[in-house]
């Protein structure tokens, strides 16, 4: 899987990408500029691999847990985006309290269901998509600006949604973790190399 990502980004994106900005004038991925080199690549190779399957991909079985730990995950987003702009601080943080020990006691008493509920397996289709597609446009941030001519440089994130989230499927968490250290770990190679 690992030879099929690589090959699809070398021969069919990376020509494509690079000619899409040279043609708009378009500048790399600035998010790299932010970290010293000692930290960008454990950063890049192992804390985002393992960060990004669990949110982008993690959930994808369908599993009850799972699926609570999402919809907790969303809530408390919510709640430390209020308390970082100042809204009811004091009420976020209490809710936010009270969410993350939901969270625990959900995941406690979900943690022998295992079948998914027929919602999921009837929406799993659009939500597989719909992961792909939140996966590779939430690496818009790492550009300084952001607007439609920058849509198609998120095309690697996109096919590597679509081949982390089969090898997710296919063979588990782990695995996607693991192919998504090995493809980070070989992006930063070229990108180092280049």
């Amino acid at each position: 899987m690992l030879a099929l990502y690589l090959a699809g980004l070398l021969f069919a994106l990376g020509p494509l990408i690079r000619l899409w900005q040279v043609s708009f004038d378009l500048p790399s991925p600035a998010a790299f500029d932010q970290f010293k080199a000692a930290t960008l690549l454990p950063l890049v190779v192992l804390a985002a691999p393992i960060g990004e399957e669990i949110v982008f991909r993690g959930w994808l079985t369908g599993r009850p847990r799972a699926l609570w730990l999402v919809l907790c995950a969303m809530l408390a987003a919510v709640l430390a985006v209020a308390m970082v702009r100042h809204v009811a601080e004091a009420a976020a943080g209490i809710v936010l309290l009270a969410v993350l020990a939901a969270a625990l006691a959900g995941w406690t008493v979900l943690r022998k269901r295992r079948r998914a509920p027929a919602w999921f397996e009837r929406a799993f289709p659009v939500l597989f998509y719909l992961s792909v597609v939140i996966f590779a446009l939430s690496h818009l941030a790492n550009h300084d600006r952001v607007g439609l001519v920058m849509l198609p440089l998120v095309l690697p994130q996109l096919w590597a949604g679509l081949v982390l989230g089969f090898v997710r499927m296919r063979f588990g968490l782990p695995a996607s973790m693991l192919l998504h250290a090995l493809a980070n770990g070989a992006a930063i190679g070229l990108a180092l190399a280049g």
